[in-house]
């Protein structure tokens, strides 16, 4: 069992930055594959961006790519979302997510769920 708890949420204008965390309890943290979604209102969960279990490979989603970065910390039992150039579209609840690498993007492959943390992007 893999419990995650996102943080880093908050307001922030369009153009600029803000890092999520998600922290993970367990001893299993490094066997998992990580990843990050996001869901606006009325619109389905949107992949963004996975992480292998040793962070040596990554994959995003183009509406992403360029502009945030996926990182994990297994000491620390974290992962990271580093978000810039913010865009009023990013506005969303913003979930990590624990499971296979090859099949993570898929929504309904994941295998944990973090409760999700609020992003803002003000015109």
């Amino acid at each position: 069992q893999v419990q995650l708890v996102e943080s880093g949420g908050g307001l922030v204008q369009a153009g600029g930055s803000l890092r999520l965390s998600c922290a993970a309890s367990g001893r299993t943290f490094s066997t998992y594959a990580m990843a990050w979604f996001r869901q606006a209102p009325e619109k389905e969960r949107e992949f963004l961006a996975a992480i292998s279990r040793s962070g040596g490979s990554t994959y995003y989603a183009d509406s992403v790519k360029g502009r945030f970065t996926i990182s994990r910390d297994n000491a620390k039992n974290t992962v990271y979302l580093q978000m810039a150039s913010l865009k009023p579209e990013d506005t969303a609840v913003y979930y990590c997510a624990a499971g296979n690498y090859y099949v993570i993007d898929k929504a309904p492959n994941v295998r944990y769920w973090g409760q999700g943390t609020q992003v803002t992007v003000s015109s």
